[in-house]
């Protein structure tokens, strides 16, 4: 007969064999009957369900070796069998009171940021979104520019703290294609503020620049101080006289800027070694002015004419106020105010002020299903259907006084 510490061993390896099916059991049940029904189940009735799984298991190996039914690693085993049984049991009861009931989508998209990294700027709220970890690359686009990369991964934005992460995202994707040109970003937020970011570089330079039904024309002619891209101009070429937009521009004086300032050597020739990009100027956009080399977008049909011209002439056409800040002009003139709201998921519109005459709404952008929770684009007046509501963001005008109501009420 085995001695009593080997009994002892072969209990405990009988126990662990045969206690597999209970404990699983015994977890799986009272798991689904807390979350369920919120109701432990009882002790003594995992026991006996235990004992009894267990005793069909202990048959079956008896069938094959009559001395397992010894006394002492029987009952070794017998404890080992109910220590699995009770620990799985009360294990799946406490994830059964844990787990939440109801689990959506929208729920996890609406996760908001922690309280220990929300800053307080007056009455608001801001938290500070930092890159974490390497800027990834876009899958099908080419990779990032060493340079942009470390610049992106540099950088950090301010955004409200009092929006769900799913919005924060949304903006800083926003801002991240606006600030850097960028074809694609997908970014992703967590609670503590950080950003993981897949970003695609520019998919093209000079050609995302023209208008439809245009071509870019470069041409020698005497710049103007001062010229930048972007600025109206009148080219003439002989009888010819074309209108344009300038796409860059290049003089002399510009190369002995970016000459000096980067203190760059030169051949014997007098040439630089490493000339500069074309319109890449140190210290701003606007030429220094001087015989120089301008790109122009101009009209299809005009562009053959000035490839053809030996010497052009460019005048400056006069650039007039942008109607939009006419009208904000003419708004605050009149003692009105514009103002970005956003409607939280706790705003009613039930009170009487929230759909106050005071306020005009402008513009609107909502969520839709079909984006899975995302904001779809700008729905400009008149076509504006129906009132606010819970989720919407909105560029609204009125007294300040209305305003500041109806921020009240929306948040």
């Amino acid at each position: 007969m085995p001695s009593l510490p080997v009994e002892v061993l072969l209990g405990i390896y009988l126990g662990l064999l045969a206690g597999i099916v209970p404990a699983f059991v015994a977890g799986s049940l009272g798991f689904v009957v807390r979350y369920f029904t919120g109701v432990t189940l009882p002790g003594f009735g995992v026991v006996v369900l235990a004992l009894a799984i267990a005793s069909v298991n202990g048959g079956l190996l008896a069938l094959a070796d009559p001395a397992i039914l010894r006394a002492p690693r029987l009952l070794v085993a017998t404890l080992v069998v109910l220590m699995l049984a009770l620990y799985a049991h009360n294990e799946g009861d406490r994830l059964g009171a844990e787990l939440p009931r109801r689990v959506s989508f929208s729920s996890i998209r609406k996760r908001t940021l922690s309280a220990d990294v929300v800053e307080f700027v007056g009455e608001f709220g801001r938290v500070t979104v930092r890159p974490t970890g390497a800027i990834r690359d876009v899958q099908g686009y080419p990779p990032l520019s060493p340079d942009l990369r470390t610049t992106i991964a540099e950088d950090s934005w301010h955004l409200p703290a009092d929006l769900p992460l799913s919005e924060l995202e949304t903006r800083l994707e926003d801002r991240l294609r606006t600030e850097y040109d960028l074809a694609d970003v997908a970014v992703e937020i967590d609670e503590r503020g950080r950003a993981t970011i897949a970003a695609a570089p520019p998919s093209s330079g000079l050609s995302r620049r023209v208008p439809d039904r245009h071509r870019a024309v470069s041409v020698d002619a005497l710049v103007p101080t001062g010229l930048a891209r972007g600025d109206s101009v009148v080219v003439t070429a002989g009888e010819e006289t074309v209108s344009g937009t300038v796409l860059s521009a290049r003089t002399d004086a510009d190369d002995e800027v970016a000459r000096s300032d980067a203190g760059e050597s030169t051949t014997n020739d007098g040439l630089l070694e490493s000339p500069p990009a074309f319109g890449a100027r140190p210290g701003g956009t606007a030429t220094a002015g001087g015989r120089g080399r301008v790109t122009v977008a101009v009209p299809r049909h005009c562009a053959a004419a000035l490839l053809a011209a030996d010497r052009v002439r460019m005048t400056v056409r006069s650039r007039a106020t942008s109607p939009e800040y006419d009208a904000f002009s003419l708004l605050r003139r009149a003692g009105y105010a514009v103002r970005r709201i956003s409607v939280s998921s706790g705003a009613t519109g039930d009170d009487p002020s929230w759909a106050t005459d005071d306020v005009t709404t402008l513009a609107v952008r909502r969520r839709g299903s079909e984006t899975n929770g995302r904001r779809r684009g700008w729905v400009f007046a008149p076509g504006i259907e129906r009132p606010l509501v819970p989720g919407d963001e909105a560029f609204v005008a009125g007294r300040e006084s209305a305003l500041d109501r109806l921020e009240e009420v929306s948040r």
